[in-house]
């Protein structure tokens, strides 16, 4: 890193910007103060949300299950996640700083886009799980033992690691000779795309392409999943076992809804430049709201959960 800080102005690939300038949210910024109290307060509790499902999942021996074990993955990239973009958007909000070194911009976009494509892949495989657990429960202890679970979410890792890495490193190559504003809160690809005086044409069908493949790959594996399972529901002789069978799967799918309809809308179109401003409020429900919902569905939806905060808050208020 120190090496390519103390680079000449005129790099090899013809960048001549050391720096870029993170446009936030102009229009609104003489609030600042009141948007990063608000921010603020929707990161911590986010982070809070989020570390307490982990909590409850390692302290609960009655949630140490394929379903919490991938949940609990899901919460602590959930926080990795928030944390690569919002640090940075509360000091612009606060301090109006808004430059970033070139070799942190892409740092932070390598690390958002990584941990929302491994995301994106863990919620398939929560999918699969699901689907084992309704369709195949007499072999469901087998199946998802904890060898194939740890497989499984190191396969998203590695998966989504290869595709982003590939996808980071054919963008940074790029030229970047002026201007140096991103309209954005944060480095994202479309914007950097945008601001490059290279030909942008092959890349940007690249990150059309590898984004597709990533959000298709895990949308078709869930589609095919609840497809199975709603016609195991259906089949169950009575309502009550219908309605608890689809309650485990509830939570899941209206975090996918979410997280899918932010995501297609900003990244799935072939010609990247289009729409910045509309994709900044979409990122905005990305990193900030979803986050913040995630902990909030899942603990509400779920009676075991429920039931473990409450026996962990009694056993906290006894020790005391």
């Amino acid at each position: 890193m120190l090496l390519w800080k103390e680079m000449p102005m005129e790099m090899e690939n013809g960048t001549s910007v050391q720096e870029f300038t993170l446009e936030g949210f102009p229009v609104v910024q003489h609030v600042g103060k009141v948007l990063f109290m608000v921010h603020l307060l929707a990161y911590l509790a986010s982070l809070t949300g989020n570390v307490v499902i982990v909590t409850i999942t390692c302290v609960d021996s009655r949630l140490q299950t394929p379903m919490y074990f991938f949940l609990s993955i899901f919460s602590i990239g959930e926080c990795c996640f928030t944390s690569s973009v919002i640090p940075k958007l509360l000091v612009i909000f606060l301090l109006v700083r808004q430059t970033i070194s070139f070799p942190a911009c892409f740092i932070q976009a390598f690390v958002f886009i990584f941990l929302g494509a491994a995301g994106f892949l863990l919620m398939a495989v929560m999918s699969v799980d699901r689907y084992v657990a309704i369709c195949k429960p007499l072999h469901y202890p087998t199946i998802m033992n904890l060898r194939t679970s740890l497989l499984l979410v190191a396969a998203c890792i590695a998966l989504g690691l290869t595709l982003i890495t590939v996808l980071v490193v054919k963008v940074s190559q790029l030229s970047f000779c002026g201007p140096h504003v991103i309209p954005h809160f944060f480095c994202d690809l479309g914007p950097l795309i945008h601001l490059s005086c290279s030909d942008t044409r092959s890349v940007e069908m690249l990150v059309f392409v590898l984004t597709s493949c990533i959000l298709l790959a895990s949308l078709i594996i869930t589609i095919i999943a609840y497809s199975n399972i709603v016609v195991t529901i259906v089949c169950l002789p009575s309502a009550k076992e219908r309605r608890k069978a689809f309650s485990t799967c509830s939570s899941h799918l209206i975090v996918l809804s979410l997280m899918y309809g932010s995501c297609v809308f900003i990244y799935v179109k072939p010609k990247q430049t289009n729409r910045l401003e509309s994709n900044r409020g979409a990122a905005l429900v990305n990193t900030v709201l979803t986050p913040l919902l995630n902990p909030v569905i899942y603990t509400l939806r779920n009676k075991q959960v429920h039931q473990a905060l409450r026996e962990t808050m009694c056993r906290i208020k006894i020790s005391r």
